[in-house]
């Protein structure tokens, strides 16, 4: 196998220009990057995709002590249909695309691979295993290669792992395996709780890259989780940041599809707000957002051009109020509170991706992968929830709504 060469995108080294600031551009490539934004390309069918615009001068963000450079856009895989959107993205400048070996059942991985056949060399390419031991995590990634086209990834993670124990000694011995077989450059891990594995993820010292989810909802519950990874070297990008705001599925807002009773009509404006509003922090080097048309991509893209501003912030208080009996903030305080074992905060999670997300089958998928004596639980039977959300969810007519639609 030949040799992975680290691509370089720029030559500003580690440097963090925030996105937006075009000082550093000559006037007719701002124009030029204005003109762009613009191109109408709602409603077209991938046979009439139009072409993207040439690459803008976009700015990168140094991913911890990998050092690659990325935008702070990473172009979300979970629910391609048309390559040739992969293929607009990556014209447009963007040069980071995260999957998964679970998205769309392999589907996600074998579009992606197709929609960047003939730029492997000038993007970072992220995927996930949810394997539990280290013969299914390499049997997966020999998998994952193939569907991509490739013969190595940048960067792989453990997908999913919300506690130390999760992040098993036979998955980073795959991991480690993987990497010294130039199957991936470096390693990764996928966390709801950063909180919970930090402190194992930094005492391990193997790992280059955490993805965690972050959100204008969950105030500072991930600060101390954030500065301790950082401290270690430790790249971080963030995931569901505009979940909330009822953009997460189709990535360009959501429109309003798939949402459920108790879940307020997104605001305009509220899904590109959410996707400044997490890349306003310098810590963060990308945000992954999941796209499945033009509008979504070139709406997301509006926010690696563009500041947060006061009335955006304003909009983003009034989102975090409406949804607050219905959106769980993932503060993972009730976890382990329920006396019938229900895992209260993953499954409202998995109901976030139907009723925010408009993402049935991924709520579906996610609700059958739990014990079946979980699954049989009825929230309903009991007189009262033992379950008192401090963030104000309304936690018992959640469970109740996600055990009538899944189980």
């Amino acid at each position: 196998m030949a040799a992975s060469v680290a691509p370089v995108y720029n030559d500003s080294g580690p440097k963090i220009v925030f996105p937006g600031d075009f000082t550093h551009m000559d006037s007719s490539r701002r124009d030029f990057l204005a003109a762009g934004l613009k191109l109408p390309a709602a409603g077209l069918a991938a046979s009439a995709l139009v072409a993207a615009p040439a690459p803008a001068e976009l700015t990168y963000r140094t991913l911890g002590k990998t050092g690659l450079k990325v935008t702070p856009l990473t172009f979300g895989g979970g629910s391609i249909t048309d390559p040739s959107l992969v293929t607009r993205a990556a014209d447009m400048g963007i040069n980071c695309f995260d999957t998964a070996r679970i998205y769309a059942q392999g589907n996600s991985e074998r579009l992606l691979g197709v929609g960047l056949k003939g730029k492997r060399d000038k993007v970072v390419l992220m995927s996930k295993t949810e394997a539990n031991d280290r013969a299914g995590a390499l049997a997966e990634l020999d998998t994952t290669l193939k569907g991509l086209g490739t013969d190595h990834l940048d960067v792989w993670f453990l997908h999913a792992r919300d506690n130390p124990a999760a992040i098993s000694a036979g998955c980073v011995d795959a991991q480690e395996t993987a990497k010294k077989q130039g199957k991936t450059r470096f390693l990764g891990v996928s966390t709801h709780d950063p909180a919970a594995v930090a402190d194992h993820i930094v005492g391990l010292g193997k790992h280059d890259v955490v993805l965690f989810t972050y959100n204008f909802s969950m105030g500072a519950g991930r600060d101390a989780a954030i500065a301790k990874l950082r401290a270690a070297g430790i790249g971080l990008a963030a995931m569901k940041v505009t979940t909330p705001s009822g953009g997460g599925f189709g990535g360009g807002g959501g429109r309003g599809a798939g949402r459920g009773p108790g879940v307020p009509a997104q605001k305009p404006g509220a899904h590109l707000a959410a996707l400044k509003w997490a890349l306003k922090n310098p810590a963060i080097a990308t945000a992954t957002v999941t796209m499945t048309d033009t509008d979504a991509l070139d709406e997301n893209f509006r926010a690696i051009t563009e500041r947060l501003n006061p009335e955006e912030e304003k909009l983003l208080a009034v989102v975090n109020e409406d949804i607050r009996p219905a959106y769980c903030r993932m503060c993972y305080q009730c976890d382990g509170n329920c006396p019938k074992g229900v895992p209260v905060p993953s499954v409202l999670r998995y109901l976030a991706y139907a009723d925010f997300n408009g993402d049935f089958p991924m709520g579906r998928r996610n609700f059958e992968g739990l014990p079946q004596a979980v699954r049989q639980v009825r929230c309903g039977d009991c007189g009262s929830c033992a379950i008192q959300c401090p963030n104000g969810v309304r936690v018992q007519e959640r469970l109740v709504r996600a055990q009538e639609m899944f189980a």
